[in-house]
């Protein structure tokens, strides 16, 4: 539903009261016991607490000299000037028919950037072509010599977009490098939804206006060798390693499907006791948010990180296909994946590549 104005806001007042009482909008699920993030989208109690009072004494209007300013929201792009076009859109070079219904295999398609020279890329928006079928969409940076088109990589990833996501803007001095005569590699995966249509799915991209202090990497850690037992509640797997050298830790994604419960970043001190550096309590496979911190924590070469993810394969998560089934990892939907990524800054010099050796 619309909530630009009061005449469309009105009758979902007692919706609102509710969905917000119990925190089930906006969309925020972080745990407040670990880190402060600059994209923190949760209403405080106060705010909670007015929308209550407003909704149980008939959702008046108010006074109109007490509205704020019309707003003119964007209807196409987030990124750009005042939400206007970004600077270059790459688009994936043909359109894909999903089919009416059957899994479909991860689809991968190489766009050419057009670069003649290098580019810092100091923002990101995936804008799906048809978000109906469109589940996720991972964008690699393939650098120039290099035909991959799927598969394991070393190659960086420019952005994630998945239900939830928003676009992806790096603080001042901080950027994505795009090397001249890269290609954007497109993975995406599709989910039929009874009807074949077409998607053609577009990236766009913000420049830099001047080279950063430091390089915008995106990294992850993962485990694909579980197996989750039927009817299990709380089925823990973890996922751990060591950083190749010093890093600007600046925010999270994590990343499970159906029987996704929760999740937690920690990293582990010289005392072996666990630090939580952000924990979501409530996994969402509908709302998959990324978590950006408000202060980004510096992190030093050997620093050792444990990721932990719960699953929930019984019959009480109304989400889960199947109950009865042996679960272990995969690329659709009933199958099961455990991953975190997390953003790092880094020295402008160093790529990716550099940042690996140890």
């Amino acid at each position: 539903m619309a909530l630009v104005t009061y005449r469309e806001t009105r009758p979902w007042a007692k919706a609102i009261r509710e969905a917000t009482r119990i925190r089930k909008m906006p969309p925020w699920f972080a745990d407040p016991c670990c880190g402060k993030f600059s994209n923190d989208r949760s209403l405080t109690e106060a705010e909670i607490e007015t929308l209550a009072a407003w909704a149980a004494t008939g959702a008046a209007e108010g006074e109109a000299k007490d509205a704020p300013p019309p707003r003119d929201w964007p209807t196409g792009w987030n990124v750009g000037p005042k939400g206007g076009a970004p600077d270059q859109v790459v688009e994936m070079p043909r359109p894909f028919d999903v089919p009416a219904k059957g899994p479909v295999e991860y689809q991968y398609f190489a766009a050419p950037t057009g670069f003649h020279e290098d580019r810092w890329i100091q923002a990101v928006e995936v804008q799906p072509g048809n978000r109906a079928v469109v589940h996720h969409v991972v964008v690699y940076i393939r650098e120039p010599g290099s035909t991959w088109m799927g598969g394991p990589t070393k190659s960086d990833i420019l952005t994630v977009y998945a239900p939830g996501s928003s676009a992806e803007v790096w603080p001042a001095g901080m950027a994505k490098l795009v090397k001249a005569g890269s290609d954007l590699v497109f993975e995406i995966h599709y989910t039929p939804n009874g009807r074949r249509t077409p998607d053609r799915t577009r990236v766009g991209l913000v420049f830099a206006k001047s080279p950063p202090e430091k390089a915008v990497l995106t990294l992850q850690m993962g485990n694909d060798t579980f197996v989750i037992p039927p009817g299990q509640r709380e089925y823990r797997v973890t996922v751990w390693g060591t950083l190749p050298n010093d890093a600007l830790l600046l925010g999270f994604f994590p990343h499970m499907h159906l029987r996704g419960n929760a999740f937690e970043f920690t990293r582990i001190p010289e005392n072996g006791l666990p630090e939580t550096l952000m924990k979501v309590s409530r996994y969402d496979f509908y709302w998959q948010l990324s978590y950006r911190l408000a202060t980004p924590l510096a992190l030093h070469k050997g620093t050792r990180l444990e990721w932990v993810g719960w699953f929930d394969n019984s019959a009480n998560n109304p989400r889960n296909p199947d109950p009865s089934a042996e679960v272990r990892y995969g690329q659709q939907s009933w199958e099961e994946m455990m991953i975190g990524f997390f953003d790092v800054a880094v020295p402008a010099e160093m790529g990716k590549t550099d940042y690996f050796v140890r």
